[in-house]
């Protein structure tokens, strides 16, 4: 019996760490897992970024693996920063540069204390103009090395920031003519998405009063609710994606990294569905109440023909008007220092 139970509490622990990513413990400033560093290059650059984290308490972490596994590069970065502490507790001074050699990918990770000055866009410019061209190459220390000089450069000396922050504004900046066919471009599809947002969303309404006033079966009605709902979710996409597009092409602090923190926490898509139904169900009763002349009702598989042929069109859209439709060691340790995800990833 004791037996049985020793192998039935391993085999649910093994169950329970299955899938888990085992994260590589940092114990030093730099550590090459994917070994592409030469034994002088590795201990070159932990000497420059231990020396700059004694002189200003700002910690400049390197890991390189080989994969990241079923991860994307930005859960992977915000999981070894965090385990690992990276920066000091309160400062947050901490940034990771995480490269990811089978992957061909790599992301500045970077801690709250820092992103005043290391933002998103000086990681992105950081990534797109010195590391990926040297990366093409197969220069994986160059890219790196030039990366952390870059950073020490900028946390060091604010005015080379400044200017660094400047060329990127300029490299980034779209003409009028470029703006205006963009706004234009993205209208079009705004305006389209939101046309048949109008036209299906006015047949659910309608349905739902339908329904409540007897004339449509509530079987029959919720089915055609169903049906709808999927160009209400194409409608969607036409509206939301060009907007988002617009928000990040135009600097209105949104970025599309901020969309996988969204597509993960699933726990609003529940909360939208009720909304969505409970103002529909409003609208409706809304809509009896204007007419007066109509009493509630529900019929469960009745429905009036007539109601339906004359509200309803073919396609089942419906108006709202009447009826129509390494080999040495340190004492480097992260000193509980956390990032919100900040920072940002490349590909080559």
């Amino acid at each position: 019996m004791n037996k049985g139970l020793l192998l039935f509490f391993l085999f649910g622990s093994s169950l329970t760490g299955f899938g888990q990513q085992p994260y590589p413990q940092l114990n030093e400033i730099v550590t090459d897992n994917a070994h592409i560093f030469s034994d002088q290059e590795l201990q070159g650059l932990r000497t420059k970024l231990t020396h700059f984290e004694t002189e200003t308490a700002n910690q400049v972490v390197v890991l390189t693996i080989s994969t990241l596994g079923n991860e994307t590069i930005e859960e992977y970065a915000n999981s070894i920063f965090n385990q690992n502490g990276l920066g000091q507790k309160g400062k947050d001074n901490g940034i990771l540069i995480l490269f990811a050699k089978a992957d061909r990918e790599v992301r500045i990770e970077v801690g709250y204390g820092l992103e005043p000055y290391i933002t998103d866009a000086v990681a992105s410019g950081i990534i797109r103009n010195t590391m990926i061209p040297k990366f093409k190459e197969g220069n994986y220390f160059e890219g790196l090395d030039l990366a952390t000089n870059q950073l020490i450069e900028f946390l060091n000396n604010p005015e080379a920031l400044e200017e660094f922050k400047k060329d990127l504004e300029a490299e980034n900046d779209m003409g009028w003519g470029v703006r205006i066919f963009m706004a234009i471009f993205f209208s079009i599809f705004i305006g389209a998405g939101g046309f048949i947002f109008y036209r299906t969303y006015s047949g659910i309404v309608e349905a739902f009063r339908g329904m409540l006033i007897g004339k449509l079966g509530v079987i029959r009605g919720l089915f055609m609710v169903t049906f709808s709902m999927i160009p209400v979710v194409f409608s969607m996409v036409f509206i939301l994606m060009p907007m988002l597009f617009a928000m990040e092409i135009f600097n209105f602090g949104f970025r599309f990294e901020d969309l996988n923190t969204i597509i993960d926490d699933t726990s609003w898509v529940s909360l939208v569905l009720i909304d969505f139904f409970l103002l529909t169900l409003l609208l409706a009763v809304a809509k009896i109440l204007i007419k007066g002349k109509e009493g509630f009702q529900l019929s469960l598989f009745k429905s009036d023909s007539k109601y339906i042929r004359k509200t309803f069109s073919s396609s089942g859209s419906h108006s709202f008007g009447s009826s129509s439709s390494g080999s040495t060691s340190s004492s480097f340790s992260g000193g509980g220092g956390s990032s919100g995800g900040g920072g940002a990833s490349g590909s080559w």
